[in-house]
C-alpha cells in the first residue's frame, strides 16, 4: 500500500520512484494490485484480452486522481489496457506506461557515465520503438541532480504528474516508455530540482527535431540511417586533393518573399550553382537548431536537431545527396564551444550547472553572453563527441568546420588577469578541451575514415592539424586566419602605400607548412562594418574590381585550400545581410559577371593543374621567384607537383603596367611558356593588357635563381599565370 509520504509525493509531483507505487504489483498469490494516477479523470477501467467486461478501478480515498484495483490475475506490459473517462464526455484508451520494466541496459548506462560511449544518441533522447508488442516512444534523459523528471506534451496536457520517469541510479539517467506515441509527437521535460523548485520546461538535449522558433518543443523523430561516404568523396577530402569551399548561409543565399527556403528548394538550385562555378565543397553555416535568427546558428541549443527553418529534416538528407550527385562535398559549421542561456535549453539543466562549468570564470563567455561546456565532465564529453559523429555518420556530411576553437583551447580567452582559473599545472591552456578535441578527431578517424574536421583557430597553438599520435590535436585542416588578416589589410591600402607593407603578402609562407591550411575569406569578413570584399578595395570603380580580381587570383594560386563566402564570387557590393538575400541582380552588370567568370576559371585552373593543389601542404610545392620588389609591389612564384609540372604566377599590385619584364623560369626542355590566366582579361572586365602574342620562348639567361628566363608583360592590378606548353 502507498504510504502517506507516497501519496503526498505523487500529489506534489516529486516522487523519486513512481514505479514503486504505479503500475501492476504482484501480491504473492498470483494476483496483483494495479494503480494509475490520472489527475482530472472521472473514472478508470481495466481492459484485458478475452474479458468482455470492464473492471473499474476504485478511487483512492487519500488522493484525487489515484485509482487502484486488486485482481486475481497477473498483469504485465502488453496484456492489459486502461480506459479513462474525462470531462466533456472524452474517453481515452491506452497502454499503461508503468507496466514496463527497466529500459536501458546497464552496460550502456555505465558507458554513458564514464564518457566512453561514442554514440549516446542511440540511448538518450526519444526513440520510437516497440516493446512487448506495443508501439510507443522510449524517453531517456540525463539529469543526475533532479528530484523528479516527467515527460510532458499534448498527450498528457503538459501535466508533469501524469508521466514521471524512472531514475536509473547508475549515472543519473531517467527513462520512461510512453505507449501510443509516434513520430511527430511534441514533448518537453518537466524537472523538479533537488531543492524542490520546478524549472521552466526543458527541451531534449538529444532531440532529433524541434519546433520552428519561437516555439521550442522537441519533436519525436526517426534516427536517420547511417550514411555511407562514397570512396570518391573520401578522396576529394584528402590534403592532396583540390579543396575549394563555397561558404553559405542557407537562409540568405536566396530568400523568396522573405521566407526561409526549404531543403528541396535549396537542393534544386544551390548544388548546380556551386558545381558550375567549380567549387569542390559547400560549407553550411550552422543548421543545428537555435533560438535566435540573428546568431546565424552560432548559438545552438539543438546539437542533434537540424533547424526547423528549412522544413522536414529528411530534406537535409536529400540536399546532401543532391550535392554529392554534383560532385560536391558538404561541411557543417559545428559549434561545441558555447551555448545560449535560454531557460528552456541546457543552462542549469537539472537546477545545477550540469552542461556548463559552475564557476563563471570558466563557464561564461562575456563576448557572446553564452555558457561554456564543462569539458571535464564525462557525460558532456560524450554528448559533444556523439554530436560530431552523429552529423557525419547519420546525415552524410563530409566534414565539420569547428567554430571558435581558440576560445576553447585557452582558459584566459578574452579575459583579463585574475578573471580566469589556471589549469592543474598553472597554465592557461584548457587541458580538458584539448583532450576533447583529440578524442573527437580520433573517434572520427577510427569510425569514419575519409571524413574531415577543420579548425577555426586564430592563434599560434601548435600542431592543430597534426595527428594526435605525434602530439597534435588531430584536425585535418586549420583556417589560416593570419594570412587572411595580413593580405586583406594589404589589399585594402592604396597602391602607393603598399610598398611599405610588402611583407604582408609574403609573411604567410614563413609558416605555410606548419599546418594543413585553408585560406578563408569567410562571412566574418563581410559583416559588422567590415564592408564587402569589393568595398574593401581602394580606388575608383575600375581599380576596385581590378584589385579584387588580382587578389582572388593571388589567393587561388597561393598554397592552401580555398574558402569563399557567398556573394564574393560576383563582387557583392553591400555587406552581407542575413535577413535578406544576395544581390543577384548585380550579375546583370558586366563587371560583376567578370568576377563571377574569373572565380569559375580560377576553380577550373586550380582543379585541373595538380601543381596548384597536390603539394599544398609540403614545402616542395612552392618557391619564390620575386619576393622583395617592394617598390614595384610585384610578386612572382612557382607552384609544382611531385611529377615536375610547374606554373609561374606573377602579381602586380600597382595600377602601373609592367612591360618587357624578364623573369626567371625553370628549365622546360625548351618548351615555350604561355599565359593561361590573366585577371586583366576583357573576359573578366579588365583592360586586356597581357601576353596576347601567344608562346613565350625561354632564353638560356639565368635569373632569379632559375636556369632560364622569359620576357613578359604584367598588367596593372593583375595576377597572371603561365605554364610551359604541353
Amino acid at each position: 500500500m502507498p504510504t502517506p509520504a507516497d501519496i503526498a509525493a505523487l500529489a506534489e509531483a516529486r516522487h523519486p520512484d513512481p514505479f514503486a507505487v504505479l503500475g501492476p504489483h504482484a501480491d504473492g498469490s498470483g494476483g496483483c494490485t494495479l494503480r494509475a494516477y490520472l489527475p482530472g479523470a472521472l473514472a478508470v477501467h481495466l481492459l484485458t484480452a478475452g474479458d468482455a467486461k470492464r473492471q473499474p478501478l476504485a478511487r483512492h480515498p487519500a488522493l484525487a486522481g489515484l485509482f487502484e484495483l486488486s485482481t486475481r490475475h497477473a498483469l504485465a506490459a502488453g496484456n492489459y489496457r486502461l480506459q479513462a473517462e474525462w470531462p466533456d464526455d472524452q474517453t481515452q484508451e491506452f497502454v499503461d506506461a508503468y507496466a514496463f520494466g527497466a529500459l536501458l541496459p546497464d552496460d550502456a548506462l555505465a558507458a554513458l557515465a564514464d564518457g566512453s560511449h561514442v554514440r549516446p544518441y542511440l540511448h538518450l533522447g526519444a526513440h520510437a520503438l516497440q516493446l512487448a508488442g506495443v508501439d510507443g516512444v522510449r524517453f531517456a534523459l540525463w539529469a543526475p541532480n533532479a528530484q523528479r523528471v516527467s515527460v510532458v506534451g499534448p498527450f498528457n496536457s503538459w501535466d508533469g504528474r501524469r508521466h514521471p520517469m524512472r531514475l536509473r541510479h547508475h549515472g543519473g539517467v531517467w527513462e520512461l516508455f510512453v505507449p501510443g506515441l509516434a513520430h511527430g509527437a511534441l514533448y518537453k521535460y518537466e524537472i523538479r530540482t533537488a531543492q524542490g523548485a520546478v524549472l521552466p520546461l526543458k527541451a531534449d538535449p538529444y532531440a532529433f527535431r524541434a519546433e520552428l522558433r519561437p516555439a521550442d518543443a522537441s519533436v519525436v523523430a526517426p534516427l536517420p540511417a547511417p550514411a555511407v561516404l562514397p570512396a570518391v568523396r573520401a578522396a576529394a577530402n584528402a590534403r592532396e586533393a583540390p579543396v575549394s569551399i563555397y561558404e553559405v548561409h542557407a537562409s540568405s543565399w536566396r530568400r523568396e518573399h522573405g521566407s526561409f527556403p526549404d531543403w528541396d528548394q535549396l537542393a534544386a538550385t544551390l548544388p548546380d550553382y556551386a558545381a558550375d562555378l567549380g567549387f569542390t565543397h559547400l560549407e553550411l553555416l550552422p543548421v543545428t537548431e537555435h533560438p535566435f535568427d540573428g546568431s546565424w546558428g552560432y548559438q545552438t541549443l539543438g546539437m542533434y536537431a537540424p533547424t526547423a527553418r528549412f522544413g522536414d529534416p529528411a530534406g537535409l538528407t536529400r540536399f546532401i545527396a543532391a550535392c554529392h550527385a554534383r560532385g560536391l562535398g558538404v561541411l557543417l559549421d559545428w559549434v561545441p564551444g558555447h551555448f545560449p542561456t535560454d531557460a528552456g535549453g541546457l543552462a542549469r539543466f537539472d537546477g545545477t550547472p550540469l552542461y556548463e562549468y559552475a564557476d563563471p570564470r570558466e563557464g561564461f563567455h562575456r563576448d557572446w553572453t553564452t555558457l561554456i561546456y564543462n569539458f571535464a565532465r564525462n557525460e558532456v564529453r560524450s554528448f559533444l563527441t556523439g554530436s560530431a559523429l552523429y552529423w557525419l555518420e547519420r546525415w552524410g556530411f563530409d566534414g565539420l568546420r569547428v567554430d571558435a576553437v581558440a576560445s576553447m583551447l585557452y582558459r584566459d580567452y578574452s579575459r583579463r588577469e585574475g578573471e580566469w582559473i589556471p589549469n592543474a599545472f598553472g597554465g592557461r591552456e584548457n587541458l580538458e578541451a584539448i583532450a576533447l578535441f583529440k578524442r573527437i578527431n580520433e573517434v572520427i578517424g577510427h569510425e569514419l575514415p575519409g571524413r574531415i574536421t577543420v579548425a577555426e583557430e586564430s592563434t599560434a597553438f601548435p600542431a592543430v592539424s597534426q595527428p594526435t599520435y605525434s602530439g597534435g590535436l588531430g584536425f585535418h585542416y586549420k583556417w589560416n586566419m593570419g594570412w587572411m588578416h595580413d593580405t586583406l589589410d594589404y589589399i585594402g591600402r592604396e597602391p602607393v602605400h603598399r610598398k611599405w607593407h610588402h611583407h604582408q603578402m609574403t609573411f604567410g609562407m614563413h609558416y605555410a607548412y606548419s599546418e594543413n591550411f585553408i585560406l578563408p575569406l569567410s562571412h566574418d569578413e563581410v559583416v559588422h562594418g567590415k564592408r564587402s570584399l569589393l568595398g574593401k578595395m581602394p580606388g575608383d570603380r575600375w581599380q576596385q574590381f581590378a584589385n579584387l580580381r588580382a587578389y582572388l587570383a593571388f589567393m587561388w594560386m597561393h598554397p592552401g585550400k580555398k574558402l569563399l563566402f557567398m556573394g564574393g564570387e560576383f563582387a557583392q557590393l553591400r555587406e552581407w545581410n542575413d535577413q535578406g538575400q544576395l544581390d543577384w541582380d548585380l550579375l546583370d552588370q558586366a563587371e560583376h559577371r567578370g568576377v563571377h567568370t574569373l572565380v569559375r576559371d580560377l576553380n577550373r585552373l586550380y582543379r585541373s593543374r595538380p601543381a596548384l593543389h597536390r603539394m599544398d601542404c609540403v614545402p616542395g610545392g612552392f618557391s619564390w621567384v620575386l619576393a622583395d620588389l617592394a617598390d614595384e609591389s610585384l610578386y612572382a612564384w612557382l607552384r609544382r607537383d611531385e611529377h615536375g609540372a610547374v606554373l609561374l604566377v606573377v602579381a602586380n599590385f600597382t595600377p602601373v603596367p609592367r612591360t618587357d619584364v624578364r623573369i626567371g623560369v625553370p628549365d622546360s626542355d625548351g618548351r615555350p611558356w604561355s599565359e593561361v590566366l590573366n585577371t586583366d582579361s576583357g573576359w573578366y572586365g579588365g583592360s586586356n593588357v597581357g601576353n596576347l602574342q601567344g608562346a613565350l620562348g625561354s632564353d638560356a639567361w639565368p635569373m632569379h635563381g632559375q636556369p632560364r628566363s622569359i620576357r613578359i608583360t604584367v598588367p596593372p592590378l593583375a595576377t597572371v599565370v603561365f605554364e610551359p606548353a604541353a
